[in-house]
């Protein structure tokens, strides 16, 4: 995996996100808790929460909540854009097998949104600590759980 590569730093003063076009600042601000964080939940117990996310070319996920220590793993080779909480927006290359953790103190949370800016369809894996975390799982609606066959 290459370095990511900061495309834009925060704004200076009290809105870090206002270089964003005006859509994406207010997608942010309506995302609230949005615990979504991939494009299906695959698996859920009382110790996980398994999810994956797919973006084709030129897709972006909608931005959401991280509040549980989590990974995620990348499975295909891609380009990708951040758009951080912070401001920041980073570009980074991504390869099969390459994961990165995260943890959360109490109250600690990140918002965020990737977009593929590669050729490539990106696919990745997430899996969420609930019983290991600090903070409480953030609700989700019933629409993002994987549907069983009947």
């Amino acid at each position: 995996m290459g370095q990511p590569q900061l495309v834009e730093s925060a704004s200076v003063g009290d809105n870090p996100r206002a270089h964003w076009p005006e859509e994406l600042q207010a997608e942010f601000d309506q995302a609230g808790d949005n615990g979504i964080v991939g494009s299906v939940l695959v698996s859920e117990t009382e110790l996980v929460r398994v999810w994956h996310l797919t973006l084709p070319p030129g897709v972006r996920c909608n931005f959401h909540k991280h509040v549980l220590h989590y990974f995620w793993s990348c499975h295909t080779h891609g380009k990708a854009r951040g758009w951080y909480d912070d401001g920041r927006v980073q570009d980074v290359v991504h390869t099969p097998g390459e994961t990165k953790h995260f943890k959360f103190g109490k109250g600690e949370s990140f918002t965020h949104s990737v977009q593929n800016i590669g050729d490539t369809e990106l696919v990745f894996t997430t899996v969420e600590f609930i019983k290991d975390s600090p903070n409480e799982p953030l609700a989700l609606p019933e629409s993002v759980r994987l549907q069983e066959e009947s």
